[in-house]
């Protein structure tokens, strides 16, 4: 179990510490939302989500690492002049191949996340044009050594794994079709399934290198994998060693990547990230930090019962149903900031109880068709289906 009960009332007193008053009435709660800056919830997430988690030392790892993923997002935007002036527009269209039909303002979220533990290191919200890798980069100082770094496709440039290197920070990259050579040799099926490399950047990234002062050569290893599909998947990784780290491991590894993936899809279909509470710029950016901590909120309470459904000797692994979890904390965390002592022990007895009901069942194995639905589809369920939670 990763995190008692003493834990969680650390994220208690740190938010009541944060707001600066032994205790706080639920109308002057309900009201301090709209007079925070979003810098306040960043704040409030590293020192209430991720200094309490990684306090003890106690938190899950694959092969003694802290897994890492750093994934982007394109969110939807409320459209008006002051956003499209702060965020920036993405032409859109009815096809692929079909006339433009005119622009929309979005945001590019990027994310640095802890995929075994479910907690959001950093965060950040760039232009609709913004580049993935820098908004990566710039992550990094919430990183440390020992930790390992998963990206997808978009990711492995040779910039990204020379900052990567220069910092010292491990890495496992998929490489698309368009990458290193090698890599492109090895999605072929030619060649070992595992080889180390080195790597020099390109002619036309070579001024960059030079000017930011990074590594001119870099060595990796090349993985290769075979997925389900009968296709191949190459990663590339700082991890050379093929006794500790073999090659049949990547793709349970790489797998682990997903968790970033189902992160943001519960940001923005279980707690309706874009459905903004305001139209401006600081309303958005303080919806999308809020979200976050929220998320690595309910992170933190449902340990204790993710642990129990865990010990439960079943068919399927269990886990806790987040429709539940973060329904109960709509009704209930409130309370845990006008409680305290033995009071903030029984209700967050009463919230894992709470969260232990309806659990669902984890078939890891399960590889269901994916589905397109069209756009009208998908605007009925969201209308009419969809049950809310939050």
């Amino acid at each position: 179990m990763r995190n008692s009960v003493k834990s969680l009332q650390n994220v208690v007193n740190e938010a009541m510490t944060w707001l600066g008053r032994p205790t706080v009435s639920a109308s002057a709660l309900s009201q301090a939302r709209y007079k925070l800056k979003h810098t306040a919830f960043i704040e409030l997430n590293q020192v209430a989500i991720v200094e309490t988690l990684y306090g003890n030392e106690d938190y899950l790892r694959f092969w003694g690492f802290r897994v890492l993923a750093i994934d982007g997002s394109k969110l939807v935007l409320p459209d008006n002049e002051a956003i499209r002036e702060e965020f920036g527009t993405i032409a859109w269209s009815n096809g692929k191949d079909a006339e433009i039909q005119g622009e929309r303002p979005y945001a590019l979220a990027s994310v640095l996340y802890d995929v075994l533990n479910r907690v959001a290191l950093d965060a950040t919200l760039g232009k609709a044009k913004a580049y993935e890798v820098d908004l990566a980069v710039g992550h990094l100082p919430h990183t440390r050594v020992g930790d390992l770094l998963t990206m997808d496709r978009n990711y492995p440039s040779y910039r990204m794994l020379a900052e990567l290197s220069r910092c010292e920070r491990d890495f496992v990259i998929r490489c698309s079709a368009a990458s290193f050579a090698e890599a492109r040799e090895m999605l072929k099926g030619q060649g070992p399934d595992s080889q180390e490399v080195t790597l020099k950047p390109c002619a036309g990234q070579l001024a960059l290198i030079r000017e930011i002062g990074l590594p001119l050569s870099l060595k990796v290893r090349l993985v290769r994998v075979l997925l389900n599909t009968g296709e191949y998947e190459v990663l590339v990784t700082s991890l050379l060693d093929n006794t500790r780290y073999p090659t049949d491991g990547f793709r349970e590894l790489y797998y682990l990547r997903w968790g970033i993936e189902t992160f943001y899809g519960l940001l923005k279909t279980r707690l309706e990230l874009e459905n903004f509470t305001g139209i401006g710029a600081e309303a958005i950016r303080q919806d999308f930090h809020a979200t976050v901590y929220l998320s690595g909120l309910e992170s933190l309470l449902t340990d204790t019962a993710q642990a129990m459904l865990d010990a439960k000797v079943t068919q399927y692994p269990q886990s806790v149903n987040r429709a539940v979890s973060f329904n109960a904390i709509k009704n209930r965390a409130l309370d845990l900031l006008l409680v305290s002592g033995f009071e903030t022990e029984q209700l967050l007895a009463q919230l894992t109880s709470l969260f232990l009901t309806n659990p669902c069942l984890e078939r890891s194995q399960r590889k269901p068709a994916r589905k397109n639905s069209s756009a009208r589809v998908l605007l009925n369920f969201h209308k009419r289906q969809k049950k809310h939670c939050f």
